[in-house]
């Protein structure tokens, strides 16, 4: 049976192929986004295109890859901001996330309508729009760039969204491990199959399918159990700033089976999509909204293990079999689908559409202009220290360099280690199972527990200290001698020329879109309701979090 759905789901991306004519030549295109809660750069063909070697190894997305060989890969996407809400606001409206007021901060964002957005502008032009999951949060009102609930599909059930959790729960009770997977799956195709029947006749559509089943928690040791993950074959591959120890092998093994899930759950998007005869008029993106979550460097970090994405393109008007370098930057994708609908992009939108490079021949650097990127972030978790402020950062990601501002070095960037110096410090469980124990700007998880707890062992307290201590003001890598980002040169008077000029850069850009972070030493988010604590309203409102997993989004 797996067999021949696999065999299936290849015939099916054999006709991707002829999915090649210019947009404007056919009829308004379906478009069928698959937006993965904290999914980074993590899928098979990544390694088939970087060279072995390293933790892409092991994943395995077929179905992913499928798309990204009949359409474009990117090499080099970002999302603006490693941070759930102010990233989703800046994809959503198509603009940078330092414009789109609280729709920026993650704990305690409020949506502002007077922002267009894509999907509502799609909708307006004839578009029928819908989604399963999520889509904008944790904030208020609830996935309001997307018109709130109104067009959610998702009566059908969410057990998707706690994958691992569910089917081993399934399994434990007797069920057979695919079938309790097909639970699952069913339900995400029955929220899909009831958008698709609300549709008026011909009417083109827009679905985004919002699966939080990559966001923590998973069941310990699912990778291995659910999926046949060897978390000993990630040995030897982790980058240097995530300890190759098995507790930490294990945690990434366990990522990657979510993964999985979401891989196969797209194939079988993909095979309705087909049955109903709608592939070949459908644009299909792939990505995510940051790395890896409760790792060192991933979520809520400027370096590339945090904001870097996978991203993938096919459908009418793309010429595909192409890896592209060009820089993205996921604000991109609003005027891109805009563009793809037929309707005018707002000038306020900072982002630039995609299809001058989609509809290229070309691999490579397509777009000239397209060497660099521009990502950040403010507020996390409201708590994540003492004063509840937030951790400035700002950064610009080229081809050769990293550069990093940190604009108040005297706070630290994952948190204050609450009660890590303490005669009560929080156990290893207290670690794993809720972010708010300490270090909260760091999702909770076994990685983050077993490093917290060598924090004094003479092997790994100046790992410990590296990751979670204070920075400098400004760190800059070279990634060609050093890709993974680990020594910073931004004192080497021999990078003095590439730092001043990256710098400037940097500031230009966000001069240039009225970036408030330049204004008055950043009092715009200094001050509430951008900095301070929650009141009870808007904690209720905002939390945001992944049902059953006590987790800060």
């Amino acid at each position: 049976m797996k067999r021949l759905f696999l065999l299936f789901v290849a015939a099916c991306w054999g006709g991707l192929t002829a999915l090649s004519l210019p947009a404007a030549e056919t009829k308004r295109p379906n478009i069928l986004f698959v937006f993965a809660d904290d999914w980074g750069r993590y899928a098979s063909i990544y390694s088939e295109i970087n060279g072995p070697g390293g933790i892409n190894d092991v994943v395995r997305t077929p179905n992913f890859d499928h798309i990204a060989r009949e359409g474009v890969l990117f090499r080099n996407a970002h999302v603006n901001a490693p941070s759930c809400t102010p990233c989703r606001s800046s994809l959503l409206s198509g603009q940078y996330f330092w414009r789109t007021g609280r729709g920026s901060i993650l704990r305690g964002a409020v949506w502002d309508e007077k922002i267009p957005s894509y999907p509502l502008l799609l909708k307006d032009a004839g578009y029928h729009i819908g989604k399963s999951y999520k889509v904008w949060g944790p904030g208020t009102p609830a996935d309001a760039p997307y018109g709130g609930q109104k067009y959610a599909y998702q009566k059908a059930g969410g057990r998707f969204n706690n994958f691992s959790e569910n089917v081993s729960a399934l399994v434990a009770q007797g069920k057979d491990i695919e079938a309790a997977k097909q639970e699952m799956y069913h339900e995400v195709l029955g929220n899909f199959r009831d958008f698709l029947s609300a549709r008026e006749a011909d009417a083109p559509f827009c679905f985004w399918f919002g699966p939080t089943n990559v966001h923590r928690s998973w069941k310990q040791g699912s990778g291995k159990a659910l999926w046949h993950i060897d978390p000993d074959t990630l040995e030897g591959k982790m980058p240097p700033f995530l300890p190759d120890v098995p507790e930490v092998r294990e945690d990434l093994a366990d990522y990657f089976g979510e993964i999985q899930a979401l891989d196969t759950m797209l194939g079988l998007l993909i095979e309705d999509l087909t049955k109903r005869g709608e592939l070949e008029n459908t644009l299909i993106v792939i990505s995510g909204d940051h790395g890896a979550p409760g790792f060192p460097h991933g979520k809520c970090n400027l370096y590339d293990f945090g904001t870097g994405v996978s991203l993938a393109i096919a459908g009418p008007g793309v010429k595909g079999g192409r890896v592209v370098d060009d820089f993205v930057n996921l604000p991109d994708l609003a005027p891109t689908f805009l563009e793809a609908g037929g309707v005018a992009v707002p000038e306020v939108m900072t982002g630039r559409s995609l299809w001058p490079v989609l509809k290229s021949d070309k691999s490579g650097l397509v777009d000239e202009n397209r060497t660099w990127v521009v990502t950040g972030r403010e507020r996390h978790v409201e708590n994540a220290r003492a004063d509840y402020m937030p951790y400035p950062q700002r950064a610009i990601h080229t081809a050769d360099h990293l550069l990093i501002i940190n604009f108040k070095p005297d706070r630290y960037p994952m948190g204050d280690p609450y009660r890590l110096d303490s005669s009560d410090p929080p156990t290893y469980e207290e670690i794993r199972d809720e972010t708010r124990a300490t270090l909260p700007d760091e999702d909770s998880g076994p990685t983050k527990a077993w490093l917290v707890g060598q924090r004094n062992s003479p092997e790994w307290k100046a790992h410990f200290e590296w990751v979670y201590g204070k920075r400098p003001r400004v760190e800059l890598y070279d990634l060609k001698k050093d890709p993974h980002q680990t020594k910073n040169v931004a004192e080497d008077p021999a990078y003095a020329q590439v730092k001043a000029g990256l710098e400037k850069r940097l500031l230009d850009e966000l001069q240039r879109t009225g970036d408030p972070r330049l204004v008055e030493d950043g009092k715009f988010f200094e001050t509430p309701p951008m900095s301070g604590p929650l009141n009870d309203a808007e904690g209720k409102r905002g939390a945001g979090r992944k049902k059953g997993a006590g987790k800060v989004e």
